[in-house]
Parts: structure tokens; sequence; C-alpha cells
């Protein structure tokens, strides 16, 4: 392990012809621990003699500097100078790494991005795998690679400059104010002119801009925003026509059905009747149109789907981060009628490709999405015939576990567990826990209820900290995959408090390992984790 003790690095004055006094400063990391060997100071200063990077891969918490409060979530990176008043409270175990640094010093660097008051930042994907090949390099140096951590803490710092860079270009933009506006005003009488005034620029530049970046004019964008929420009304109820004029912020039903037709093609009655293309934007949606007898013409698949049918790559949609535009032109070029998926913000862009319906994340059971989407496609029959069969299914799941374990079930965790960090869930996040508590009648163990989970929907601890987790059984649908994982699995199982466990010593402890399975939230994967639940609780 390079560590570089603070002070050891002295500078020396710059000749001419070296390198001048206002290049940019050296950063150097100087300590790289886990954010969970923090957890002890959650009520005490926390000792930091350098200036810090805190890194959040998982969990949420608030970080105090110098009285000043800064909610963390995944993904938050937290940049501020040395101090000694630093105070961490945590809601869920954060999990992440706390970089201390320090730099060569210059005549200018209260210029450059890791100086000056605290900074909150969002990372992308790409930072969060970038942070953990740094966080793996600095716990397990290889000698073969001595500049390993100096090669990675530079491209670290280049790329978090970047970010940085880019989000201070992009915030001062009017552009995302006036878009707001107009998500919340579409269906009243707003005109280019009250816009401009909103961003501050002239008619001209607002039209010029807003064309730009929209490929359309500011009154044909209005246009195209009342005919998909007249869409979407459609397709999630049957309005009437000059109810649903008045909605989108039309006078008349027939002005309405002029302005659909000429956009759409068809009148809404024949809109509401047509077999529609549908693309689905997440693996649970494109199950459900599966269970429903539908092929979506783009849907996201697991693997574990893909094991259960042959699908075209035709029909196949990748959902690459980072690649919007890519990813707007597959769905664009399948020219759908519908398209399919949770409510992300990311859905504005696919407004002038066709109308979103959007379903609330973790506020609906995955029976209420079946429903809703069965009605969309016209499918309730099919949903209801396959919901019956279903709950038979359950019903006899129950009779076996009466006889198996008894009425009496108990209480169940789930847990999930990755490289860096095990996850538990409720009932609205999935992982067979929609079964456990909904359907076969275990109870979630007290203390995670206590933690919290049923406002966020899932809990985060280290691997090791499971056993402090009790329940009267533990069903583990994924192990981690790397070696480190690995390791870290292999203590918790040999710990203690392990060992301890009435779930462990009762052996009601089943590794599944069928993650991928697990991950859905739909009809099709409840069925088969139904099936697996019980096979293993009455084997």
């Amino acid at each position: 392990m390079i560590i570089i003790e603070k002070g050891a690095i002295s500078t020396m004055p710059i000749q001419s012809g070296g390198m001048p006094h206002h290049s940019h400063p050296f950063y150097m990391p100087v300590k790289i621990s886990s954010l969970t060997s923090l957890s002890h100071y959650a009520t005490d200063n926390i000792p930091a003699t350098n200036s810090c990077i805190m890194f959040v891969w998982e969990g949420k918490g608030q970080l105090e500097i110098d009285g000043e409060l800064h909610s963390l979530e995944s993904g938050s990176i937290m940049i501020f100078a040395a101090t000694s008043n630093l105070k961490l409270e945590n809601e869920q175990q954060l999990q992440g790494m706390w970089i201390e640094y320090t730099s060569m010093p210059n005549h200018r660097q209260e210029h450059y991005f890791l100086n000056g008051s605290p900074a909150l930042h969002h990372a992308s994907t790409q930072l969060i795998a970038l942070s953990g090949e740094l966080y793996s390099a600095w716990i397990e140096p290889d000698d073969r690679k001595p500049f390993k951590v100096q090669q990675l803490f530079t491209q670290f710092i280049v790329d978090l400059h970047h970010e940085l860079a880019a989000k201070k270009e992009t915030s001062g933009s009017w552009i995302e104010n006036v878009f707001e506006y107009i998500e919340a005003h579409y269906n009243e009488d707003i005109t280019r002119e009250q816009m401009a005034t909103l961003a501050g620029v002239s008619p001209e530049h607002f039209s010029r801009t807003f064309r730009k970046i929209m490929g359309q004019t500011f009154s044909a964008y209005i246009t195209l925003l009342r005919i998909r929420r007249a869409q979407q009304r459609i397709l999630t109820s049957s309005p009437n026509l000059t109810t649903l004029a008045h909605e989108v912020g039309y006078e008349e039903g027939t002005y309405l059905s002029r302005k659909f037709k000429q956009l759409v093609g068809l009148s809404p009655t024949a809109y509401q009747n047509k077999n529609k293309k549908i693309v689905a934007l997440n693996y649970n949606h494109t199950a459900i149109l599966r269970v429903l007898e539908i092929m979506p013409q783009l849907g996201v698949y697991s693997d574990w789907h893909r094991s259960l049918e042959q699908v075209p790559a035709s029909k196949q949609l990748t959902m690459n981060e980072g690649n919007s535009s890519l990813l707007f032109d597959s769905i664009a070029l399948a020219k759908p009628d519908i398209i399919i998926s949770y409510n992300i913000p990311e859905n504005k862009m696919l407004t002038p490709v066709a109308p979103v319906i959007e379903l609330p994340f973790m506020q609906m059971s995955w029976r209420e999405q079946f429903g809703l989407i069965a009605d969309v496609v016209n499918r309730r029959q099919r949903a209801e015939e396959w919901l019956g069969h279903y709950d038979g299914l359950c019903h006899t799941a129950n009779k076996k576990l009466n006889h198996s374990i008894g009425s009496e079930r108990g209480t169940a965790i789930v847990w999930e567990l990755s490289s860096r960090a095990a996850y538990c869930f409720s009932s609205s996040y999935g992982r067979g826990c929609q079964i456990l508590y909904g359907d076969l009648g275990f109870k979630p163990p007290s203390i995670i209820m206590e933690n919290g989970i049923m406002d966020s929907g899932y809990l985060v601890s280290s691997i090791e900290e499971i056993g402090t987790y009790p329940a009267d059984y533990i069903i583990i649908t994924s192990i981690p995959s790397s070696s480190e994982g690995r390791k870290r699995l292999s203590r918790l199982l040999r710990s203690r408090d392990w060992k301890q466990l009435d779930a462990v010593r009762n052996n009601r402890v089943y590794i599944l390992n069928q993650g991928d399975m697990f991950y859905g939230f739909d009809p099709l994967s409840s069925q088969a984790q139904l099936k697996e639940l019980l096979h293993v609780m009455t084997s």
C-alpha cells in the first residue's frame, strides 16, 4: 500500500524554463477508507486532518460540516476542505469510500475545483464504477502495479472535474425553468412572450433556442403536449370528449378531435380501439405484456426471461446509460403507439415519439400494474384469468406450508448481496418479499421496520453485519460474483453473530443465488419466485 504522509513533500521555487507558478495543483491521496468504518463517529466529530472527498455508493444520511447539513444518498459526492467539525448521521447504513488527500500548493490554488466551500455532486455511473476500482486498488495493492492507485486517483479527479464543469455550464440554463413551467401549465393559455419574460430573454431568442432544442416551434410543442396528455387519458380511462378537451386546454371536444387526428392520424375513438404497437422500458412491464400474450415492438428483457423464451434481437431494447440519443433513435424507429415506463424524468425526451404511460414506482403492487397495463391494451379478462390461476397456486402453497411449518409463519428477511453491500427489501420493492409478506403470511422482522424500510423500500447493510438482523427465516437471493465479495460473505458465515442466529441454528437459511429471477416484480417472475420459495421451505 502506498501512503504519502502529509507534509512529506516539499516544494521548491520553479526556475525559468520550468513549470510556471500558475500551473494546476497536484492532488495526492493520503488515506482511503470505507464509510462503514466511520459509523462509530455518528455523534462525535470525525477526525479529518486533510481535505476530503466522501463518495456514497449506497444508503442515506446527513453530513454536518461546520453546522451546515448536507443530505447524502446513492451517488453523492461531498468535497470539502480540512476541518475538525464534521458529524455523520446515518438514516440507512452508508456504503462508500472516504478519501483524504493533499495537494502541492501554488499561487492560484483557490481557482481549482477541489478547493473552496463544500460542494455536493451527484456522480455518473461511470464515476461510481471508477471509484470502486480505486477503492479496491487501495485496500488490495498489487506489487506488480505500484502506480495503479495514483493512476486511478488521477483519472478519478479528471472525470470528476469534467462532470462538475459540465454541471456548471448547464445549471444556469433558463430552458429548464421554461420546461418545468410548461409541464405545469400546458393546459392554460400561455404565450411565447410570457415564456420569454420568464426566461429573461427576447421573444426572438426564445423562439430560436426552443426550436433548436426541440426541433419544433413553441406553439407546436404545446399542441403536441396537449394531445399526448389526451392520449394518456384515453388509454387509462374513458373520459367524455368535451371533459377531456377542457382538461388539456381546449374549449370544445370537436376542436380536440380535429387536432388529435392531425397529429395522431386517427380520431380519439379509433385510437382507443386499435391494436397498438408498444415499447416497454423495463423488465417488469415487458413481462406483464408477455403474460397478456402481447409481444412488444421493443422490450427490455432480463437474462432470466430470455432463458424462458427465444426473443428476436430486433424486439430487444438495451437500456444503455449515457447513450440517451441512441435510445431515443431506437424507440423512434419502432414507431410505437404507446411507451410504458416507470415515472422518471427521462421520459420527457420521448414526448415527440409517443404518449408515455407512467406507472409510479413503489406505489403500485405488481397486481395493480398488471391490471392497469391490461386495461391499456384491452386485455382485462386475460389478466383476471391469470390472477385467478396465481391465487390458486398461493392457496396450494399455504396448505403445504401449514403442513410443513405450521400456520404461524414467523418472520422472514430477504437479502441480495453485491460485492460492496447487502440489501434487504419490503414488499413494495419485490425480490420475493411481495410473496413472503403478501401471499404467504410471513412478517418482516421488527428491526427493519424500525429502520424505516416501509418508507424507502429497502435497507443497506455491510455484508458482515447481516448477522445483526435476526429473523426466523433468511433467504439470500444472490451472492457476490467478485472475489472480494466472496471473501466478505465467507467472513459473515464464520462470524459469531451469524452462527448464533436462530435461522442458522434451525437450518432455515436458504441461499438461492437466483438474483436475476428474484429481481422481477411482475406476474411471470412472481409465479417463479413463489414456486422456488415453496420448494426450499418445504423440502
